[in-house]
Order: structure tokens, then sequence, then C-alpha cells
């Protein structure tokens, strides 16, 4: 399969808002793994990070494992933010797909914040839009 992409006309691209989206992958390394274990405060922490970075959340959804890691969605308005924790190495992965408005710096920063992070790297990854 060949996929070809053509960029919009100037008069076209005038028509549109071209907005810019990003996958942000955030690792976080914490001090105290307990706090990957606490379903409850994960969403606290994904619902403070989403208003922070000014999204919308519209759904949600939580899954803890039989070794306490977990997972948990916020569908958001403007795309989705998720966390997956790894207790045994004191790890929490977090992905937020941005577009529009969101601001994912902030979000992701208080996510850090919230999880007491000691050390954390965030991959941005542009997306196709239109």
């Amino acid at each position: 399969m060949h996929v070809t992409e053509r960029t919009l006309g100037k008069q076209r691209r005038e028509q549109y808002r071209i907005d810019r989206m990003l996958l942000h992958a955030l690792d976080a390394w914490v001090r105290d793994a307990s706090i990957l274990t606490d379903a409850h405060r994960l969403r606290a922490t994904l619902y403070a990070g989403a208003e922070a970075g000014g999204a919308t959340v519209v759904g949600e959804e939580f899954c803890v494992f039989p070794n306490g890691a977990v997972t948990g969605v916020l569908v958001l308005a403007q795309s989705h933010l998720s966390i997956h924790t790894w207790p045994e190495f004191a790890l929490a992965n977090v992905d937020l797909l941005s577009y529009g408005d969101l601001r994912a710096e902030d979000t992701l920063d208080v996510i850090c914040e919230q999880l007491g992070a000691v050390r954390s790297r965030v991959t941005s990854i542009a997306r196709a839009i239109g």
C-alpha cells in the first residue's frame, strides 16, 4: 500500500484551523511506589492534570491488576490521558494525546508533582491531522 500526502493550497488552508496534534509519552520514576497501587489517588492525579491543562473529561476507566498495578484512562473531549503503573520498578507510564488548546506541559507537570516523581522523561511525537 502506498500513501501519498498532499499539501493544501494557501487559500484552502486559510479556510480551516489546522492545529498541531502531539502524543506525549511520560516515564515517571517515583520515590514511593505505594502511590502506584492506589487507584483512587491515581484517578485524582489524572483529573488534576487534566484540569491543569484545560482538558474536559468525558469518560473514564480504571483497572487494578493482581500485583496492584493500575491502568487508568480518561477520555477527553480533546483526546485522551492514560496511566499504567509498574510498582515493581517504581515507574508510571503516562500518555497524553494533545490537540487544540490543551496545555500538555501543565498537565504533565501536575501529574509528576502529584506522583512525587524523582526523575522523568517526556517523548513527544507529532501525529498526523487532517
